[in-house]
């Protein structure tokens, strides 16, 4: 059974007193969050923030902001290890830019389905004449009921 990153009976230090090369205290801050088995965490976030730099943020948090606060460190640390230039910047940029394309196809293929359904409903079937529609109540109801 785990309490706090630690195993009850033994002491085992958290991940992060475990890199720091220090004994892990009854009330360590980092352990709750940085359990013995999940060093790669605080790996990556020592690297990028420092311990003392998460130790004053945790410390300035309520605590039930503080998991949060550690998910977010540990997203940013392990984007920002993947690009040290823009870290998770680059990776938000680069799904925005995924989304105007898909945003863009879906809007081509829109039209698409409408021109074709504009064309069923041209008086002959001459694609030409595409712009002159017979009933066009008929076709708003139509055109929307898939």
């Amino acid at each position: 059974m785990k309490d706090g990153g630690r195993k009850q009976g033994a002491l085992s230090p958290c991940a992060a007193c475990k890199l720091l090369r220090r004994r892990c205290a009854l009330d360590c801050i980092f352990a709750p969050y940085f359990p013995a088995d999940e060093s790669h965490k605080f790996a990556s976030v020592h690297k990028v923030f420092g311990a003392s730099n998460v130790n004053k943020l945790l410390q300035e948090l309520p605590e039930h902001q503080r998991s949060d606060a550690v998910s977010s460190m540990v997203y940013e640390a392990n984007a920002r290890v993947r690009d040290p230039v823009y870290g998770c910047v680059g990776a938000i940029s680069s799904l925005q830019q995924q989304i105007n394309s898909l945003q863009t196809e879906l809007a081509v293929a829109q039209a698409e389905v409408v021109h074709m359904r504009m064309r069923q409903f041209t008086p002959n079937s001459d694609t030409s004449n595409v712009d002159m529609v017979a009933d066009q109540s008929n076709i708003g109801e139509s055109l929307w009921s898939c």
